[in-house]
């Protein structure tokens, strides 16, 4: 029988899909295991990416499901977004019929893969079944002073016409159009999530299973800051300005006060002076965030006031400048050019004094760029001779008897604005009054649902220009619709909640609290400040409003790599896509699983290469030859002792066993190349042995362990050969082959051990490629050897591969 991929793969599709054999059982005793990757916006063809992304999940909910859990693994679609309102507006195609289109045509390349999803349970986030809970949450957030309106200067995307939260502004353009962002002044709704920045912030402790870059990346975008906030008397008047300051202590060195251009001094100046006017236009062009700032020439203008020092009672002067931003500390601050390198390329530009008043040896240097070592104070009178965090304390103390300071904590995070200008998203559920009050939608008229009729072929929001829409008559009293839609983001942030009951009434229920936190989430380090960020947000939200016990969603999060191709990330622009329908069609969905969990660890980028997949290829039909050649040989166990059979036999029968071990160890931690360089390995050497041997019995026991093993990975060759087997009344998917430590022994190393040359016993090697780094740190720990070491230093290591090590300590 020829290795047919093309119909087996179909075959088993169908069968899994008719079976329902992927939908976790309820009320089951098993211990639970919630696999998600990140649901995809339904583009409608699914690219290279997609398929890592999912493999590596599937593989981990097939192992899991067959080590005995109860394994909840579903998939559903992000549905709302621009590109389907832009598809609509180039195709002529209304977006609802785009999108599902779209769905349709990715879910069946999806089954096309062998994915071992739920598909009772999918979402599609344009439902109105999906955002009627959105809606009321909205309202509940509402209500609990969460969620407000306010006019504020927002990223303006003068492409998609629509409003930007910082973090979709990617070095000043737009995450989506790549369109330079404008500030702009609108009326918004936003989120309050800084209301949980430091919940936030302190629940990243907890977070022990997050690559610590995406850890780092959350723990700088919240960006905590202790300092002070001091008081500048401005000269010639009662008033202040209050500048934010993490460095109180180099207030001697203060020689320019900064302020942001939308600070109200600078928007008071604008009013009254055209040049000031002109200064502040240049300046929302320079970008929205801190890193754009960063890239920046530092540019400023000189207001013409003057602050009083606090101590020395100089004049300081007051610059406009393009690198402070009004949405962090006061938009105001004091610039130490000696000590902050943006200070000093400002000093420099606008001839400003640049005062040392830290040295690490208490002397003044010439400085050829900021200073921004430890040391102590100088040239900073009673503050002379002390540490840096002395000194803090000091300034503060003293300004606060003068009522010029008061200690503060600031956050880098801004609360999250979820208004867009766009028709195809969630409507947000406010109407308003003739007096243009904010009046929630009663929950009896949820859900607010988007109207079918609409014009696009206008500018702006196709909402606001809707004729009938927007009117409502609410208790004989005309109001009007709020025609803004949320932010994308708000779907994506509480989608994983839905998976868990995604047919009932309420938003989230009792299974929500049996099948969260998500075990294992898989997908894109891109979104480390987006999606996982607003994610975290609202589960703490969900507790906050007593709907949950839950604090943290995802518990294990991993970050897969790229696909390139010659180099680059895949795209249409250059060239160098690959089409998974295509591959799959021509090799299989196996060929193609095996080539992208082979090719490169699951969090390193992989390079398309079509050697690689023919090669895949080559390593399934080569199976499919040994194994369904033999079939009839299969056996569940092979009990004969070790002892007395032949060294061929023995050697195959640890090697079995052994790779069983390795493949057990490396899919619980995603070591999926690893894993499947195993699997090459056991194949080959059973061809070597079936030249030589005839033992059926122990050829068999390879088969019954090297289906189970290679199922994950490759299920429908898997299925199909345990079908054709006489085991086939056992569903494989359910069973995961074990491994006999004893019959490893048997081919363990063990390796003398000697300390400055003397013989003080022995160790076994823990693994093959295990060297004398890792054999040196065992034998520290070692309770009958680490005596003879003590407190000693090991200075040199001799090591004898697979025979001897002998440590030199001093």
């Amino acid at each position: 029988m020829e290795y047919n991929f093309l119909d087996i793969e179909a075959k088993w599709q169908k069968n899994w899909e008719d079976n329902c054999l992927f939908s976790p059982e309820e009320n089951s005793k098993k211990p639970k295991y919630y696999i998600l990757e990140m649901f995809p916006y339904p583009s409608g063809k699914i690219h290279m990416g997609h398929v890592r992304n999912y493999a590596i999940g599937d593989v981990a909910a097939r192992f899991k499901r067959s080590q005995g859990y109860n394994v909840l693994h579903p998939m559903g679609w992000d549905a709302f977004g621009m590109p389907a309102e832009n598809a609509a507006i180039k195709n002529k195609i209304h977006p609802k019929e785009w999108t599902y289109k779209n769905i349709k045509a990715m879910k069946d390349q999806l089954k096309q893969m062998g994915l071992s999803y739920d598909w009772s349970r999918e979402i599609k986030t344009c439902d109105k079944e999906y955002f009627v809970h959105e809606q009321r949450f909205f309202l509940e957030l509402y209500n609990s002073g969460l969620a407000y309106k306010k006019e504020s200067f927002v990223n303006w995307d003068p492409v998609d016409k629509t409003v930007l939260a910082n973090e979709q502004v990617i070095d000043g353009k737009g995450w989506r159009s790549g369109a330079t962002v404008e500030q702009k002044k609108l009326s918004q709704w936003f989120l309050k999530i800084t209301d949980f920045a430091e919940q936030l912030l302190l629940g990243l402790d907890d977070l022990k299973f997050w690559p610590k870059k995406v850890l780092s990346m959350q723990e700088n975008w919240i960006g905590k800051s202790v300092g002070a906030t001091i008081k500048f008397k401005i000269i010639g008047s009662k008033q202040f300005i209050e500048v934010f300051t993490t460095r109180p202590d180099t207030i001697y060195g203060a020689s320019f006060i900064g302020l942001s251009a939308d600070h109200s001094i600078s928007t008071n100046l604008a009013k009254q002076n055209k040049v000031v006017s002109e200064f502040i236009k240049l300046c929302k062009q320079a970008g929205t965030t801190n890193v754009d700032l960063e890239k920046a020439e530092k540019i400023g203008i000189d207001t013409g006031i003057m602050v009083e020092h606090p101590f020395t009672k100089e004049k300081v002067p007051v610059y406009i400048a393009n690198f402070i931003l009004m949405n962090y500390g006061t938009g105001a601050i004091f610039g130490c050019p000696a000590h902050d390198q943006r200070d000093f390329e400002f000093a420099k530009k606008y001839s400003l004094q640049i005062k040392q008043v830290v040295s690490a040896n208490e002397k003044e240097s010439e400085l050829l760029e900021a200073m921004i070592e430890k040391g102590r104070m100088i040239n900073s009178e009673f503050l002379n001779g002390l540490e840096i965090e002395e000194a803090k304390l000091k300034v503060i103390e003293k300004l606060k008897i003068k009522n010029l300071a008061e200690s503060s904590v600031k956050y880098k995070l801004r609360d999250w604005g979820v208004s867009r200008q766009r028709y195809w998203g969630t409507p947000i559920p406010i109407l308003y009054s003739e007096e243009g009050k904010a009046i929630p939608v009663k929950d009896i008229d949820l859900p607010v649902e988007l109207p079918k009729e609409v014009d696009f072929n206008q500018a702006g929001n196709p909402l606001e220009s809707h004729p009938t829409w927007k009117h409502v008559k609410n208790q004989k009293e005309l109001m009007l619709r709020e025609t803004d839609t949320f932010d994308t983001f708000f779907e994506s942030s509480w989608y994983f909640a839905r998976f868990c009951s995604p047919k009932s009434d309420e938003m989230i229920d009792k299974n929500y609290n049996k099948w969260m936190p998500v075990d294992l989430y898989i997908g894109g380090v891109e979104h480390a400040i987006l999606h996982l960020l607003y994610s975290r947000f609202f589960t703490h939200a969900l507790k906050k409003l007593g709907k949950s016990n839950i604090t943290e969603p995802f518990k294990k999060l991993v970050t897969q790599g790229m696909v390139l191709k010659d180099g680059a990330k895949m795209s249409k622009s250059l060239g160098n896509t690959v089409d998974p329908e295509e591959i799959i069609n021509k090799y299989g969905a196996d060929s193609v699983r095996i080539f992208i969990l082979f090719s490169a660890p699951v969090e390193k980028d992989l390079e398309w290469n079509d050697k690689g997949i023919e090669g895949a290829s080559r390593f399934l039909k080569r199976m499919w030859k040994i194994i369904y050649e033999n079939l009839n040989t299969i056996n569940p166990s092979f009990d004969d002792n070790v002892d007395s059979i032949s060294e061929q036999e023995k050697s195959f029968l640890i090697k079995i066993h052994k790779t069983t071990e390795k493949i057990t160890k490396d899919i619980e931690n995603l070591q999926f190349n690893t894993c499947i360089a195993a699997l090459m390995e056991l194949l080959n050497f059973a061809y070597k042995f079936i030249e030589k041997n005839t033992n059926d019995r122990l050829f068999g026991f390879f088969i019954y362990q090297f289906l189970q093993l290679s199922n994950p990975f490759m299920p429908h060759i898997a299925n199909e050969l345990w079908q054709l087997s006489k085991l086939n009344k056992n569903n494989i998917n359910l069973i995961w082959p074990e491994y006999d430590i004893n019959i490893i022994k048997k081919d363990q190393v063990i390796i003398a051990v000697q300390i400055n040359g003397k013989t003080r016993g022995s160790i076994p090697l823990m693994f093959e490629e295990e060297g004398e780094e890792e054999l040196s740190v065992r034998i520290s720990k070692s309770k009958e050897m680490s005596k003879f070491i003590d407190t000693k230093k090991i200075v040199k290591r001799i090591y004898i591969k697979n025979r001897l090590i002998n440590l030199i300590i001093k």
